[in-house]
């Protein structure tokens, strides 16, 4: 997969979590290349989840 059709997908996904959670911003959504860790730790608060409850979250979309 390249980064293009990896940020399609993305794209697609947090459609998906905006949709499931309205609470979710685009600025909580934001996937930059090297802060994937930090865009997690920011939903994992935002949405008061832990990291194994979020990755199966993530995994369902």
């Amino acid at each position: 997969m390249n980064t293009t059709e990896a940020k399609g997908t993305w794209n697609e996904q947090k459609g998906k979590l905006k949709q499931k959670f309205a609470a979710l911003t685009d600025n909580d959504l934001m996937f930059l290349d090297g802060k994937k860790d930090e865009m997690l730790g920011r939903l994992q608060i935002k949405l008061g989840k832990t990291k194994e409850e979020l990755h199966k979250i993530l995994s369902t979309l």
